[in-house]
């Protein structure tokens, strides 16, 4: 029977390298090694286990049922392994060192030219690596130890899977072509969408999904149009003269020239959560609670008076 003692954890970063890259040669250059090296790691790690890890021929690699699930437990094995890394380094500073922070591309661009400078001057040491990407990417790269934290929408599946800091509470807006009847209203109701256009995102945004519940629910029409950002979203509406919804942090940067007709919604209204989150059993966080302070405290936009600051 193998021990704890005949894997190593190289072999576990070869057995994930090939997984992701579903190729020997692509393996070892990521992990700057010879390929035969790389290889008999492979199959030693095999032999150890007494499972085949991979189907090979000339063409392509694949993994096995039996790769397929240890190749899972690798990742949270190496996880481990880098907190305890990271855990050790940060003892001495826990705000020092490179910080890998990733953001939804509804956020991104609206927040993190202007709180990113107050991170720097408050916590000069820390070395932020930024990332955007829609929310499951960031989800899977935070459960995986390669996203320390990212700027998100909470859900409620999401709120199970994460630590997390409230940050903003962000308001959805109605924005509509100039002579659209919604702009005879100070404020919209939702009942005010039935039957109406409305252009939304494309799939794999969280806020697509929150924006089509809306609509679904009060009998209003998804135009034959996905935006790939809330930039076309916004351009889109004024060429189709349809309607569509907005976060309020988005709005002073995609209605800067006023060309929208931007109406609120009557309270209650609806809404998203901006927070930050993390893995739970992040070696840091507590500090990524007090770096979520420091976003708060400078938190963009209007949505910034909305906020309701709080652990998670």
């Amino acid at each position: 029977m193998a021990s704890l003692n005949d894997i190593s954890l190289r072999q576990l970063q070869y057995l994930v390298a090939v997984a992701d890259l579903l190729g020997f040669r692509r393996a070892a250059e990521h992990c700057h090694v010879s390929q035969p090296a790389l290889s008999a790691q492979i199959q030693q790690l095999e032999a150890v286990l007494g499972v085949k890890l991979f189907e090979r021929d000339t063409r392509r690699v694949m993994l096995t049922p039996a790769g397929q699930e240890l190749v899972g437990r690798a990742r949270r094995v190496l996880t481990e392994a880098e907190d305890i890394l990271k855990a050790a380094s940060r003892m001495g500073d826990p705000f020092a060192g490179p910080l890998h922070l990733g953001a939804i591309p509804t956020v991104a661009p609206y927040v993190l030219p202007e709180v990113i400078p107050a991170l720097v001057k408050h916590y000069p040491k820390l070395q932020l690596r930024l990332y955007e990407e829609k929310t499951a990417l960031l989800l899977r790269d935070m459960a995986e130890g390669r996203l320390d934290a990212a700027l998100l929408a909470l859900d409620a599946e999401m709120d199970r899977a994460v630590e997390h800091e409230v940050l903003s509470e962000d308001p959805f807006v109605v924005a509509a072509p100039p002579g659209h009847p919604l702009e005879r209203k100070k404020q919209v109701q939702l009942r005010d969408l039935d039957g109406e256009n409305v252009l939304l995102l494309e799939d794999g945004h969280c806020f697509r999904s929150q924006t089509l519940a809306l609509c679904t629910r009060v009998g209003a029409h998804e135009v034959d149009f996905r935006a790939t950002s809330l930039t076309t979203l916004a351009q889109m509406v004024m060429a189709a003269g349809s309607v569509t919804l907005l976060p309020q942090l988005a709005v002073s940067r995609e209605n800067r020239q006023g060309q929208l007709v931007v109406r609120p919604f009557a309270p209650p209204g609806p809404g998203r959560t901006l927070v930050l989150a993390w893995r739970p059993g992040h070696p840091r966080a507590e500090a990524l609670r007090t770096i979520a302070g420091t976003l708060r405290s400078v938190w963009p936009g209007e949505a910034r008076s909305a906020r309701k600051p709080g652990a998670s």
